[in-house]
């Protein structure tokens, strides 16, 4: 019988063992037993007595082991909360560290914040074993690689990338538009710089809600939603009471607001200018959108 055979064998009598539940080793006149419990969640073994149950299971000590269920890249918003969340099982007594790359500089030991900065803190929930950096009031200089580490020896770590970036809201043509009475007005609002799209898009019009069931007809909103959302506001046969202030509002991005102007006819040299500033407007967020996929691109590549 041939190395080969002999681990095959092996392998073997090990898998029907473990498929009733546990493993004897013997060690001399020490015997210990090692079984799995199946009618729950944990999957890690457990050291049983003699005469054991699950009310006396001890889980095996094997040291720190991080769970990779959180994204390595992580989006937050200028003035708001961000969340690095790291999750690790069996720490038993060591430590967590949250360290921040750019200068090495300690954030923070277990619950407590080392760092003047006092927007860092550690939060712990002992449920799910998440040790998260909270990151009040995020800034983009806050943007970097931060590791989660375990006081082990040596140390193991989970780094992960934190972008903050600042949603722009734009309505492009703006800030004044347009149009000749009785033309289809088309509001075209572009949010971009958000981890999710906004789950609302308001639309006002002089800082009332458009009904777009109302008696008046031909009003209707079409919204496209990705890393770029865009909100179309179409307003057919258009009438002069339609001029007036219009606001796009995200309910996670800032407001922007454009003044229609419905025309007779007359001025033709402002609607002239009104269509070479549409066509500008969108040039330069066609720019900033494309500059955000890139960076977007260099982030994931590193």
């Amino acid at each position: 019988m041939n190395l080969i055979q002999l681990r095959e064998i092996i392998f073997l009598l090990e898998f029907v063992s473990l498929t009733f539940g546990q493993i004897k080793y013997s060690n001399g006149n020490n015997r210990k037993q090692v079984g799995y419990n199946y009618n729950s969640h944990q999957t890690e073994p457990y050291e049983l007595s003699q005469n054991s149950n699950e009310h006396n299971m001890k889980p095996l000590d094997r040291g720190p082991v991080f769970e990779f269920t959180a994204s390595k890249n992580v989006t937050g918003l200028v003035d708001k909360t961000a969340h690095l969340n790291c999750r690790i099982r069996n720490i038993g007594n060591k430590t967590v560290s949250w360290i921040r790359h750019k200068d090495l500089h300690l954030l923070t030991v277990g619950e407590a914040t080392y760092t003047p900065d006092q927007r860092f803190s550690s939060i712990h929930n002992k449920q799910t074993g998440d040790w998260s950096l909270q990151v009040k009031y995020s800034q983009k200089r806050d943007s970097g690689i931060y590791e989660c580490q375990v006081s082990t020896s040596p140390p193991m770590g989970f780094s992960m990338m934190l972008s903050i970036v600042e949603p722009i809201t734009k309505i492009l043509g703006g800030p004044d538009l347009y149009i000749d009475a009785g033309s289809t007005v088309n509001l075209t609002c572009i949010i971009i710089n958000l981890p999710e799209s906004p789950d609302l898009i308001r639309w006002t019009h002089n800082n009332e809600d458009i009904n777009y069931d109302s008696p008046r007809g031909g009003v209707s909103v079409i919204t496209e939603k990705g890393e770029t959302t865009t909100s179309y506001l179409l307003i057919q046969r258009a009438r002069i009471s339609d001029s007036g202030k219009y606001t796009c509002s995200p309910s996670t991005a800032n407001p922007q607001t454009v003044n229609v102007h419905v025309l007779n006819g007359e001025h033709p040299a402002a609607i002239q200018e009104g269509i070479r500033s549409t066509h500008n407007e969108f040039l330069t967020v066609l720019s900033v959108v494309l500059t955000t996929v890139s960076i977007h691109w260099v982030l994931e590549g590193t």
